[in-house]
């Protein structure tokens, strides 16, 4: 296997609509397989999300410059945003779909168990995916592919149905993996809304405060119950989101350090550069270089050097 990842600014697109009542689009893993010579280059795509069932062979995967191991059968969810790039096996057999984030959640909406989960991306291999689990996965993107392909009235419906369908199955087996127990009601959907809210501000440095008040929650209260359903106080969370879009633009873009600070509210390039290496105990530049450096690392790692490692499991 080659490395998933080789080089910055890779122009690759995943998603295609021929007809124009494609709502959503599915294909088998093997035709983007056979076109790139089974290694698709990282990339990442906005207001989408994408499901991925591997049925026969194996992947390895870099998300977010997480390294995994993947045999299968296993599951992959990548969020919106989500930088991931694959080498799979050759013949690797299985099935993708890609369906809009504002579809997905209008057929979602209320269904609070899953619907909180589609935030982060996961995978989940043969570890901890049972052979009778995955085939009934094969035969919901089995039907899913064949109203694809075809033309009867209703398409668009049927093919909307059959995405929630495979969608909570996913969320369904992630929800289940989960070793932190979630809280439920009200704080998980105080965090939800956090979240949205984060994701629309991040790059504006706004204080505690600012998120508080939108929420209408004092800033302590909104710690606590993030500390208590994910584990990070509101403040961990906004420069965690901070460092994770850096750590994207600093591995899968050309911009200088300067212009990556700025881009994500910095007006002074050495407090980003301080930020960063606080955070993640490198510089912006060595990490970068890290990056690049790596790719030679993940190749030896798809040969079998990784072998040993759990699969299924990020680092």
């Amino acid at each position: 296997m080659k490395p998933a990842t080789a080089q910055l600014l890779v122009p690759f697109r995943e998603v295609r609509h021929s007809r124009p009542d494609d709502c959503l689009h599915y294909e088998p893993i093997g035709v983007r397989g056979v076109l790139f010579d089974w290694t698709i280059p990282a990339h990442r795509h906005d207001g989408l999300h994408q499901f991925q069932l591997i049925e026969r062979g194996a992947a390895a995967a870099v998300i977010d410059g997480r390294e995994a191991m993947l045999e299968a059968p296993a599951i992959l969810m990548m969020a919106p945003g989500t930088v991931h790039g694959f080498c799979y096996a050759p013949q690797t057999v299985g099935h993708q779909v890609t369906i809009p984030t504002t579809t997905l959640e209008r057929s979602l909406q209320g269904a609070e168990c899953v619907e909180s989960l589609l935030a982060e991306s996961f995978i989940l291999d043969r570890s901890g995916l049972a052979e009778d689990d995955a085939r009934y996965g094969s035969r919901l993107f089995e039907s899913l592919a064949a109203e694809f392909v075809g033309y009867e009235s209703g398409r668009v419906q049927v093919l909307l149905a059959q995405a929630t369908l495979v969608a909570v199955w996913f969320l369904r087996r992630h929800q289940g993996k989960v070793s932190d127990a979630r809280a439920p009601g009200l704080r998980d959907a105080l965090v939800k809304r956090f979240r949205s809210l984060l994701e629309a501000h991040y790059r504006e440095h706004r204080p505690l405060a600012f998120y508080a008040e939108a929420l209408q929650v004092t800033a302590d209260h909104l710690s606590r119950t993030c500390r208590a359903v994910a584990g990070q106080s509101a403040l961990e969370m906004i420069h965690a989101r901070t460092v994770l879009e850096a750590r994207r633009l600093l591995a899968y873009t050309s911009q200088r350090v300067a212009e990556v600070g700025e881009a994500l509210g910095f007006a002074d390039p050495a407090y980003f550069s301080r930020f960063f290496a606080r955070a993640v105990g490198e510089s912006p530049t060595r990490y970068r270089h890290s990056v690049l450096d790596g790719v030679q690392v993940q190749a030896e790692a798809a040969t079998g050097d990784a072998a040993e490692r759990r699969p299924g499991q990020l680092r």
